[in-house]
């Protein structure tokens, strides 16, 4: 009854789906074993929160962003309390994994690699099926969604694999990447697509920086009021800003879920 007692609890505060996964069946090429960190994990607990649509197909992308943070912020929160509530009547512990940030910037990936893939997870604990946009395409929800982990010692068994191949195979997404990251099948162009769709991250910043550096000091003073240092600004404290959902956007599964 553990997972299904753990499922109605997360279900309970706000997860629109939840799956279940043991460690030997999550696999992930480039994230670090679960057990680097959390000694003695036994399974995964994956939650999963849909997107507002009218926001995803916004057109000012400051709306879909302000969404995205609404479920993160709900996502690290239930994460926190799903955690506790296992931890309080399983007498097990758990480690909640945020969906985004922090990150590892410190190693090889250098922020490009989360502790936990929440894609494979996800696959793991059969919430849902890769698509041609490399994201995963839930039943329900289809692409617009939003995933995250609790690791656990609790002996969980996975919940049933999805076999039915959800994606179209439309290539709407493909077509619609501003950034050309997809056009290779079964691989994202990373620093194609960060370059599009955080302009304000890391690459913006440093770009700036060495513009400010070397500029003149009246020059400077004219770079303090241009936009991109307001937008550098705000990104230092609201996080990473999205700028682009199109392939999200496009994806025309489960868009009436």
């Amino acid at each position: 009854m553990s997972k299904e007692n753990i499922r109605q609890y997360a279900i309970d505060i706000g997860a629109d789906v939840v799956g279940f996964a043991a460690v030997a069946d999550y696999h992930s090429p480039l994230s670090p074993a679960p057990q680097e960190i959390m000694p003695g994990v036994q399974s995964l607990v994956v939650t999963g929160y849909r997107e507002n649509h009218g926001a995803v197909e916004s057109p000012n992308k400051r709306i879909s962003m302000t969404s995205r943070m609404g479920g993160m912020e709900l996502s690290m929160k239930n994460n926190y309390l799903i955690a506790r509530y296992i931890e309080k009547e399983f007498q097990a512990k758990a480690a909640p994994i945020a969906v985004s940030y922090p990150l590892n910037f410190g190693g090889e990936g250098k922020g490009l690699i989360g502790d936990i893939s929440m894609r494979h997870a996800a696959h793991a604990a059969g919430l849902g099926v890769f698509g041609r946009h490399n994201l995963i395409i839930n039943p329900l929800y289809g692409t617009r969604m939003i995933y995250t982990v609790i690791l656990t010692d609790l002996p969980l068994t996975s919940d049933p694999s999805i076999t039915e191949d959800l994606c179209t195979d439309c290539g709407l997404c493909v077509e619609a990447c501003p950034a050309n990251a997809l056009e290779d099948e079964g691989k994202t162009a990373q620093m194609r697509c960060l370059k599009n769709s955080q302009p304000y991250g890391i690459g913006g910043t440093l770009k700036y920086l060495n513009s400010f550096i070397s500029a003149s000091p009246e020059e400077q003073k004219s770079l303090l009021k241009e936009p991109v240092f307001l937008e550098l600004y705000q990104a230092g404290f609201i996080g990473f800003q999205y700028n682009c959902w199109q392939c999200m956007a496009v994806c025309p599964v489960g868009i009436e879920g």
